[in-house]
């Protein structure tokens, strides 16, 4: 079982990009999904997660710009990311709670991160 992320770049203040990661494997199911952000020189923080049955949970500070979304179908969750701010550039993580198979119990599997850069 792994993610594999992808969507990263480069774009100017106040523009968008759309992140995605997808889940493949040997997977039985998978529970909550998310991004977490580390900048250089700080910790790694929770950006977005979103569970199962679509609830979902923002860091306030990209609350109202940033949209988590997962496409069940595809085993893949997506992070669109709108009026974008220096500050926002950081290596982006996906994580997902998975099971590879019924009787195993549920893990925390994370991708590689991709790099997003913030600057005009």
């Amino acid at each position: 079982v792994q993610l594999q992320a992808c969507g990263g770049g480069l774009v100017q203040p106040g523009g968008s990009l759309r992140l995605s990661c997808a889940a493949s494997g040997s997977i039985f199911s998978i529970n909550a999904m998310g991004w977490s952000r580390q900048a250089p020189g700080k910790q790694r923080e929770l950006v977005a997660s979103i569970t199962s049955g679509s609830s979902t949970n923002y860091a306030d500070s990209v609350q109202g710009r940033f949209t988590i979304s997962r496409d069940n179908g595809k085993n893949t969750v997506y992070l669109q990311m709108n009026s974008l701010k220096p500050e926002d550039t950081a290596v982006y993580y996906c994580y997902a709670g998975m099971q590879g198979r019924s009787w195993d119990p549920v893990r925390s599997y994370w991708g590689q991160g991709t790099l997003v850069t913030v600057s005009s």
